[in-house]
């Protein structure tokens, strides 16, 4: 998924800001916030909400998975906290870290490796054609909102 390559490389952001300020060193918060900005419109709000609003209760309704279900849901919410905090620059170091440590858990990668393998056994081909559709458009919306916003911000910081 593609979600998951984005996030990948936000995490990297995250990290090189932490050592910054791990470091003492000077740290333009500029990126960081682009890059919580992109965490919060594609990843929480695009993916995420997908997983919680069409994935979730497909396993939940028929009782399989639900610890890991359960978990993800949970690090979605610790995640949306984080991802505030970051946003509003409070407790920056501790809220790096601990997003990337979480994002970075063997339990959010089963996600990945399990959850998704076992939709297909779970849902018929048509539903899961009919979901990548839908997430596909969802997708393009999410992207296009981002752009628009870094769009906005590119203005605003060249004064217009």
């Amino acid at each position: 998924m593609r979600e998951h390559g984005i996030l990948r490389r936000v995490l990297l952001v995250y990290d090189e800001a932490a050592r910054r300020l791990r470091a003492g060193e000077k740290l333009d918060p500029e990126p960081l916030q682009r890059a919580a900005k992109l965490v919060q419109e594609f990843i929480e709000d695009y993916h995420e909400r997908n997983e919680e609003q069409h994935i979730f209760p497909r396993f939940e309704a028929k009782a399989q998975m639900s610890e890991l279900v359960s978990v993800l849901r949970t690090q979605h919410q610790e995640g949306r906290r984080l991802t505030g905090q970051i946003l509003h620059q409070q407790r920056i170091l501790p809220s790096l870290e601990q997003f990337t440590r979480m994002y970075r858990a063997p339990r959010r990668a089963r996600g990945t490796r399990c959850l998704y393998p076992a939709l297909h056994r779970l849902i018929s081909e048509k539903e899961m054609d009919q979901l990548g559709e839908k997430f596909e458009a969802d997708r393009a919306l999410a992207a296009a909102r981002f752009r628009q916003g870094e769009g906005r911000n590119r203005r605003h910081r060249a004064g217009v």
